[in-house]
Order: structure tokens, then sequence, then C-alpha cells
């Protein structure tokens, strides 16, 4: 009897330290969803992956998973997860992004919000990259080309695009440039006038500050090689509007380019530069600057959404001309 009463008082205790612990286990806040959002993509590009996942399971419960704002957290994980190459993490988390933005669409169109074209088109691309990554670039191009088709004429059709040539490009011929209008003193973008050289070309946009970094570094190119064969074209489009966000028709939009922006940034008489929108879709220039370069027989060797520094462009192009 006595063994059992202290038995009893033992297992007493050990219930009451437990709830007494519990009870000051610390709960987790909510975390307003905007504010996730900025985490989430923090901790993406510090490829802070363990720590992302912890966090945005920890506010599972406190938000609507079938919400734009939770799509675009889960897709900055699944983002995140890519760079660092956790292709698992990755697949999962842009899956529930993907999955989630196409039962979204069955009520509403994709670019009538803004956050719903960011969590699916991440989705699509961090899908594609895990095929292309366990060794089914042919699924991941079936993949892409397929949402490509569907989402045409919206505007996740360039970064899809991006991401089908992104596999695809290098070794393909260049596709000849359409021309709408050129800016500066250009000369043809013609593949006849373009024959038998090295070729770079530097897709741009007047309002990208990377792009003006990048344009010194062409210009050093140009002077190392510019009479090797080396031509540097700089395709670019209007966008509807000049400095300082104010809306323009194309007609002022090109006067400005050819007028107040000439003046604080010169286009150079070494680039030539054909302006057009088709040229930005059939490249899927979604990011500037975007840089091409193509060899002496017009074929593609370097597909680069990005800058690049001279040292990397003037290897690439130093091996072509010797070829």
């Amino acid at each position: 009897m006595v063994i059992k009463t202290v038995a009893g008082l033992v297992l007493l205790m050990a219930s009451i330290v437990t709830l007494a612990c519990e009870s000051k286990a610390p709960s987790v806040s909510p975390v307003e969803i905007t504010a996730l959002i900025g985490q989430m993509r923090d901790m993406a590009w510090a490829e802070e992956v363990t720590q992302a996942q912890v966090l945005i399971e920890q506010q599972r419960s406190h938000h609507d998973q079938a919400s734009t704002g939770w799509l675009v957290a889960a897709s900055w994980l699944g983002r995140g997860a890519s760079f660092a190459e956790q292709w698992d993490i990755a697949e999962q988390y842009a899956r529930e992004a993907y999955d989630g933005s196409v039962v979204l669409l069955s009520d509403r169109a994709l670019d009538a919000e803004s956050q719903l074209p960011t969590a699916l088109g991440a989705g699509i691309e961090v899908l594609s990259r895990a095929l292309n990554a366990k060794g089914d670039r042919a699924g991941a191009l079936e993949f892409l080309r397929g949402a490509h088709e569907s989402y045409k004429g919206s505007s996740l059709e360039t970064r899809i695009q991006k991401n089908v040539l992104l596999l695809s490009l290098k070794g393909q011929p260049f596709p000849s440039l359409d021309v709408e209008h050129y800016l500066g003193e250009s000369t043809s973008v013609s593949s006849e006038n373009l024959e038998g050289k090295v070729v770079v070309a530097f897709f741009w946009a007047h309002w990208c500050p990377d792009c003006k970094q990048q344009l010194p570094i062409l210009e050093q190119l140009h002077t190392q090689y510019g009479e090797q064969k080396l031509a540097i074209i700089g395709p670019t489009q209007l966008y509807g509007y000049m400095s300082r966000g104010q809306d323009a028709t194309p007609e002022q939009e090109l006067e400005y380019l050819q007028g107040a922006y000439q003046e604080r940034f010169p286009i150079p008489t070494w680039m030539s530069v054909p302006v057009s929108h088709q040229n930005f879709l059939d490249f899927g220039v979604s990011t500037t600057p975007t840089l091409i370069i193509i060899d002496r027989e017009g074929i593609v060797q370097l597909y680069n959404p990005g800058t690049l520094p001279y040292e990397e462009l003037s290897a690439y192009v130093e091996r072509l001309l010797a070829t």
C-alpha cells in the first residue's frame, strides 16, 4: 500500500513538473505576412535554408495557406533552397507555391494581383531547375515549354522563356533580331552585317543601374578587341515611362532616349542599339542586363541573365576570336 502511494505521488509530481515546463515553454507568435515574406526573402539570398524552414513551419498554423502572401513566402524558401542546391526542399516548397497558385487561377486572372505572378513564376522556375539538377533536362524543358504556352501574353512570359533558354540556347544559332527603331549612330544588326564576327549582345534598360555599371566593362572590351572583329550590340525596348517613372508615349520615350537620357548617359558610337519589345520576349529578358555571346559561326556560346566582370567576358571573347 505504501509502495503504491509513493509511486502515485511520484507520478503526480512528474505530471506537475511536466505541466509547469509546458506552461513556461515559449509560444510562437504570429508574424505578419508582409514581414514573413521579407524574412523568407532575406534568408533565401543568404541561403539560410534550415532557419527559413523552421520559421515557415512555425508560422504555418497562423496563416491562410491558400493566400497569395503565404504562397510567395513558400516560393522564397523554394528559391533559397535552390540557391543552396538542396533540391528536395526546393522542390517541396516550389511545388506548394505552384500548386496553390494554380488553384487560385481558377477564379482570377494571373495579373489581377501583384503577388500571384511572383509565387507562380518562382514555382515554375524552381521546379524546372530541380528537374534539371536531378538529371531530367528533357523533363524540365517540357515542363517549361508547357508553362510558356499556358502563360503566353502574361507578365510571366519572358521569365519562363528565360528559363527555357538557360537550358536550350547554348549551341544553337543566334536568331535574327527584330528592329522597330535604332538609337544613336547605330548600324545594322542584320546577320549579314555580323557575319564572321564574335558578337556580344547586351540587352539593357534605361532605368537599370546594373546596366550602367556593365557599360564601362563593355567599353573596355571594345577598346581591347574592337579591331579584331568583335561586335557589341545593345538591344533595348520601350517601357512606357521616362525618368522618375513619368508616363510616356512611345514617341515621348524615344525623344527622351535620344535627348535628355543621351546627354547624361551617351550611347556609344561603337554599339548598335535596336529597339524592339519582341526581342525581349524572344530572348526571355526578364533580367537586365542579359548578356549573350555568339561565335564567328553565329552559334550562341553563353546566355547570361545578369552582369559579368571584365575578366570573364574577355576570356570568352579572346577564346572565340582565336578560333
